[in-house]
């Protein structure tokens, strides 16, 4: 009577027993991850702050924002749009290359600063392979600033479309136009997000090496070799393809990954975006592989590289 019973219970005890196996596999990454933002409080409170100081700013600009929509309209009311989105535009800005400066200096000093404060010999000694650590750090740029930049734009944002509606409903003025806009906006900013990560992979990447190569002042290591290839290009044989493939893999996600306007960089409809495009861009793939070698080339640094 009871051997069925023992038949029934036995596998799930050996599911019980195998799902921590399955799951300590993602533990060390998910560990290492929290153990950046813990020591790097920057990475979430100076985006926090631009959004901020920027919503105290709009907040005052409100003030005459009624009477600034009534010349936009008197003026041009097609340009209505266009000049109303403009002080969005500029908070996702503002938030979103305030995480890319904290995200440069941070990758910089990943590696390095735990060789120059001797901390590199504590977490050495934790279970936990440098290739994971690689990881965690690379997640910080490429994962979790997008992810929360994102979420401060789309607070910031909506913190501003109450507050001009407020003012602009008091004024009587209409404010549909208003969060139409915003709703293109709100379509358009994950996707350009998205593909800027994936652009810039490479680019944070090569930081992370740097940081793990460098024995001092990492920043002139990052910036003066790429500075100095271009000069020596442009002295030697009067061309510029190096600054230019640069320039390429910094700014060129935009015209890789939007059907822009000839002499625009403004997205004004939604059919601009071209996912296929960008999706099959050979740039792309190419900076992807080049990524996942520099961050493989960091890890081995970080195993051999001894304290500063």
């Amino acid at each position: 009577m009871n051997t069925p019973s023992n038949a029934v219970t036995e596998p799930d005890l050996d599911a019980h027993v195998q799902a921590p196996a399955a799951l300590s596999a993602t533990r060390p990454l998910y560990w290492s991850v929290r153990r950046e933002l813990w020591e790097n409080r920057s990475v979430y409170v100076a985006p926090l702050i631009a959004a901020a100081l920027f919503l105290f700013g709009y907040s005052i600009s409100t003030f005459h924002l009624a009477k600034r929509v009534r010349a936009a309209m008197a003026l041009d009311p097609a340009q209505l749009p266009a000049s109303v989105a403009t002080s969005f535009a500029m908070a996702a800005t503002v938030i979103i290359m305030t995480g890319y400066i904290v995200g440069i200096f941070y990758c910089l000093d990943a590696l390095y600063g735990e060789r120059r404060d001797l901390s590199i010999l504590f977490w050495k000694s934790l279970p936990v392979s440098d290739l994971t650590t690689v990881l965690s750090k690379a997640s910080i740029p490429l994962v979790v600033m997008p992810l929360l930049g994102l979420a401060l734009v789309f607070a910031t944002h909506l913190a501003m479309l109450l507050l001009s509606s407020m003012v602009l409903l008091v004024s009587g003025l209409g404010v549909g136009m208003l969060w139409a806009q915003r709703f293109q906006m709100a379509m358009v900013l994950p996707y350009g997000l998205a593909v800027h990560v994936l652009w810039h992979a490479p680019l944070w990447a090569y930081l992370l090496l740097v940081s793990s190569w460098a024995r001092r002042t990492p920043f002139l290591w990052a910036v003066l070799p790429p500075l100095a290839l271009g000069v020596v290009e442009r002295i030697a044989f009067q061309t510029t393809y190096f600054g230019k493939f640069m320039g390429y893999r910094v700014f060129g996600a935009m015209s890789e990954a939007f059907d822009l306007e000839p002499g625009s960089h403004r997205i004004t409809r939604l059919s601009q975006l071209d996912p296929l495009v960008f999706l099959v861009t050979p740039g792309l793939w190419i900076g992807l592989i080049a990524a996942a070698a520099l961050l493989v080339a960091a890890a081995r640094l970080r195993r051999n590289r001894e304290p500063i």
